[in-house]
């Protein structure tokens, strides 16, 4: 098998290289023992190591057995020849060592092996006085913190073997201008250079091709200006391992590559080949296809289907094609690769069915599958992977019921079989040989567990998440067998009990509980040394009662939202006053809590949601609400908070959700919202008793996207600087997330999305899951007056705007046309004027529009839309056309002709288009009529004319 990381593949290059024999003896990792006690170390040497302990940070103080009168070859990381006693290796790596390298290792003639690997030298340069300890043959600084311009006097260390200068991925400092200095290292064999800036080294190909010992290349995450498709590698035969992941390379994957036979081990993961995976297997079958042995090309933007020639690679161990966009089903080949150990094809578009050949890889120990669409049923020769360590088929398609062997996987670590449509009962069989299983994810199926009520299960579980399961409605006994666990998540499982005290007792070893969405019930015992050790604790949706329970300070998310808690929070809120909390989420949304709240938020101050909506609190709020510096999610609806806001709150700078909702707040709207807080995106005020103007400072909220300030008793006007809510003219998603407090640090715990009860399209509405997309501004139910400013139409964004019930006068705005998002209008209940806008028509997403109970006159304008709504927006108006049943006459397109008829006739109305028509209808008559009426000859003639044109009409019928 092949040996990962540096110390592998030095471990091979003993297995080539002639080293001294105390090499070896340094390598198992014991201190050196002289067979010839009476050697002491080099007085010169032991001065030089002395020397250079000086200028070294060593915080761990590991070198405490340097001392002046010591002997350096039993110091710690020191190694001398057990012949002549001279410093050989000299080991000092994850010490946590800082400070400078002292020049006094010149004095170490004899040195070939220096390894400060893993310690901290704060980004100092490499020093160059290095390049001159020429009897180095191994030189291993990597992630020890050294930064800037690699020396390139490291190119004099012409016995060099044995080189990594690879950065911390972290940290990554290091660059070179040229790698001209490599031609001199003609011996090496070993050379990694990861998350080096190689930028500028646009020969590193011909360069590394100088080298024709080159066991080992590592260059990945060096920022590689290019890959060469075409270059002579004559000199490279010797190269058996080459990563170049994370360069990203924007080309195909060069056809020289296969010309290298002796490669075991290729990592170009990370990159942009753009490539059918099928030409990529093509170009490195020929002499690759039968000693290849590790194959990594995951983020790689490959496509297309992946063919039978895999089956070619009959030697490889480790594949990996995670994170890809290939599709199609698996090949039935991949069952030839018996020597697989480890294959990963997560995350890509595979689908269509796993073939029963998997059993033949028996070898595998990592499976995984995870996120794509494959389908149908669980193999059984799954079950036959007896060396399987991990094994991630979530994500896909799978039905059916599970195997019952997968319960002989006896040496299965991991298994994550969740978000499938699995189906049928699991059993005690299912886990018969699991004894070393520890993870098991398995939510998300339609799964029942049916085991007898005394059922022990082999394992001891760390990670558990049976979400969605069939498990009630007991509660599962044989969950106080599990000393191990912490994570439990068994929430949605049909639970209908209430929480045995053992558990409870034992729920110390909690660092993530969810029993969420069940039907469990009674109280929480008042101890907080229960779940003391808890991250993230989800009770909601249950129906659990009494007081609020005790928590620790450990605690980071807390959810019992959705229950039957009821009396006071002061117990609660004030527990331990002096002790602060670490909860950053806390929500008691939708409980019977009453009472006032007590004036101890200062020992929240890390909290950043904070969710006491829909209960029965009231008074005012406290003032140490200010203290709460850090929070960015502020829900206080339907309550009956009472007084004015708290002007502590303008402490509260990082606020994006607002919402006071439905209570009996009175006062103006402080103008400091507008000047503190600079992010909100959300402020929801309605129902309430403000009063007075909307102050013009609220403009200044620039984030803003949802702003509900109905049913209060604002007056004035409309201030015209809305058109500065810059979200709100923009068509793009400002958020797509607003999730303002992430728990994925705390066991990938998904903390639920903001929500707001909104009034959109006439109707309210919950916004979760979509509340980023909403934008929307609801001044309803007030008394606001003046008309409508027309600044509020370069809200081009603005999906729903609703003025109803106010008293505005006036028309509306001309140019309501631009606002192309809008979905719903309601202007109803107004005092509004005029025509509606011909430029309405052009809404083509409007599906709501009310626009009754105002004094609106004239022709509703023709569009796609504004006929297909219901005639009773239109109504209480003097609007005419459809959807109205009246339809428009002359009268309706004028509405204006009283005022012109009073102008000229003392208030009569002289319409001239009826007067010429009556004057056109006598003349025409009289012109016609009056001669054959007054002259017989006329007459006879032109009754004789009409004879005439009746024959000829009668032959031309006839004919």
């Amino acid at each position: 098998m092949v040996m990962e990381g540096s110390l592998g593949f030095l471990f091979l290059a003993f297995l080539i290289i002639p080293l001294p024999t105390n090499f070896f003896i340094f390598c198992t990792g014991h201190s050196h023992s002289h067979s010839h006690s009476q050697l002491r170390c080099i007085d010169t040497e032991r001065h030089a190591l002395l020397t250079f302990k000086q200028d070294l940070i060593d915080p761990l103080n590991r070198l405490s057995s340097w001392t002046v009168d010591g002997d350096c070859c039993h110091w710690l990381g020191v190694v001398c020849h057990n012949l002549t006693a001279h410093v050989h290796q000299l080991d000092l790596t994850s010490s946590m060592f800082g400070g400078k390298l002292n020049p006094s290792l010149l004095d170490l003639k004899h040195l070939n092996y220096f390894d400060l690997s893993f310690n901290y030298f704060e980004a100092s340069p490499i020093p160059s006085f290095l390049g001159s300890m020429k009897s180095l043959t191994s030189l291993n600084l990597s992630n020890a913190g050294f930064g800037g311009l690699i020396p390139h006097q490291l190119g004099n260390l012409s016995n060099l073997l044995y080189l990594n200068l690879k950065q911390d991925a972290r940290f990554p400092g290091s660059y070179v201008n040229n790698l001209e200095w490599l031609s001199g290292l003609s011996l090496l064999q070993h050379l990694d250079m990861s998350y080096v800036n190689l930028s500028k080294a646009s020969d590193w190909l011909q360069l590394t091709n100088t080298l024709p010992s080159l066991f080992e290349l590592r260059l990945s995450y060096c920022q590689l200006p290019f890959i060469p498709l075409v270059v002579d590698v004559h000199n490279m035969t010797s190269l058996r391992h080459l990563d170049l992941s994370g360069n990203n390379f924007n080309s195909s994957i060069p056809n020289w590559l296969g010309n290298l036979c002796n490669l075991r081990e290729i990592k170009l993961s990370s990159n942009k080949w753009s490539q059918e995976i099928s030409e990529i297997l093509e170009s490195l079958s020929g002499c690759l296809s039968d000693r290849l042995e590790i194959l990594h090309l995951s983020h790689s933007q490959l496509h297309g289907h992946l063919t039978n020639e895999l089956g070619l690679f009959k030697n490889l161990v480790k594949l990996s094609f995670q994170y890809n966009s290939i599709s199609g089903p698996i090949p039935m080949s991949l069952g030839n690769l018996s020597s697989l150990t480890n294959l990963d094809f997560s995350h890509n578009l595979f689908s269509g069915t796993l073939s029963l050949n998997f059993g033949q890889l028996k070898n595998l120990v990592r499976l995984s599958f995870w996120h794509n669409s494959i389908s149908g049923p669980l193999p059984l020769s799954l079950g036959s992977l007896s060396s399987l360590t991990h094994l991630d088929l979530s994500n896909n398609l799978f039905n059916g019921t599970v195997p019952q062997n997968f319960g002989q996987l006896s040496k299965l670590d991991t298994l994550y079989i969740d978000s499938n449509m699995l189906e049928g009962v699991v059993s005690k069989s299912h886990f018969s040989n699991l004894t070393r299983l520890s993870e098991f994810y398995a939510f998300g199926n339609r799964l029942t567990l049916n085991v007898s009520h005394d059922w022990i299960p082999p394992f001891q579980l760390e990670y558990l998440s049976l979400r969605s399961w069939n498990l009630g409605p007991k509660f599962p006994p044989w969950l106080y067998s599990q000393r191990n666990l912490q994570y439990l998540d068994i929430s949605n499982t049909q639970i209908s009990d209430v929480i045995p005290p053992s558990i409870w007792n034992s729920s110390s070893q909690f660092k993530y509980l969810n029993l969420s969405h069940n039907q469990i019930n009674g109280e929480i015992p008042n101890n907080p040394s229960i779940l003391s050790t808890s991250s993230v604790i989800d009770l909601s949706s249950n129906q659990f009662k009494g007081s609020l329970p005790h928590i620790s300070s450990s605690v980071i998310v807390l959810d019992l939202s959705n229950n039957s808690f009821s009396k006071s929070i002061s117990s609660f809120l004030c527990f331990k006053t002096n002790d602060s909390q670490s909860i950053g989420y806390l929500n008691l949304e939708k409980n019977n809590l009453s009472g006032k709240i007590p004036d101890c938020w200062m020992k929240w101050n890390s909290l950043v949601v904070l969710n006491l909506a829909n209960n029965n609190f009231s008074g005012s709020f406290p003032a140490s609400i200010g203290s709460l510096t850090l929070i960015k999610s502020l829900h206080l609806y339907n309550n009956k908070f009472s007084g004015n806001l708290p002007s502590s709150l303008r402490n509260c700078e990082n606020l994006v959700t607002f919402d006071v909702a439905e209570n009996e707040f009175v006062g103006s709207i402080p103008s400091w919202i507008g000047h503190k807080f600079s992010s909100l995106m959300i402020l929801n005020l309605h129902s309430n008793n403000f009063h007075g103007q909307i102050p013009k400072e609220l403009c200044a909220l620039t984030s803003l996207q949802i702003l509900d300030l109905s049913y209060n008793k604002l007056s004035g006007a409309i201030p015209g600087c809305v058109k500065n809510f810059s979200v709100m003219a923009t068509k793009n998603n400002s958020n797509p997330e607003m999730s303002f407090y992430q728990a994925d640090d705390y066991y990938g715990e998904i903390v639920p999305l903001e929500s707001e009860w909104l009034v959109i399209k006439g109707r309210a509405f919950e916004y979760s899951t979509i509340l980023y997309l909403v934008k929307c501004i609801d001044f309803s139910k007030n008394s606001l007056s003046g008309e409508i400013p027309k600044e509020i139409t370069s809200l081009q964004g603005l999906q729903s705007l609703n003025l109803s019930y106010n008293l505005l006068i006036g028309s509306i705005p001309e140019n309501i046309g631009a606002m192309g998002s809008l979905e719903s209008i309601d202007f109803s209940m107004n005092q509004l004027s005029g025509q509606i806008p011909s430029s309405m028509s052009s809404l083509t997403f409007l599906n709501h529009l009310n626009l009754s109970n105002n004094n609106l006159t004239g022709k509703i304008p023709l569009s796609t839309q504004l006929q297909s709504f219901n005639a009773s927006g239109f109504i209480g108006n003097k609007l005419c056309g459809l959807p109205l049943s009246n339809k428009c006459t002359i009268d309706d397109v004028n509405p204006d002709k009283e005022n012109k008829g009073s102008k000229h006739n003392g208030g009569l109305e002289v319409d001239w288009f009826f007067v010429s028509m009556a004057l056109g209808v006598v003349v025409g008559f009289w012109g016609v009529c009056g001669p054959l009426l007054l002259n017989k000859q006329w007459r006879i003639m032109y009754f004789q004319f009409l004879d005439h044109m009746g024959y000829k009409l009668k032959s031309l019928v006839l004919f």
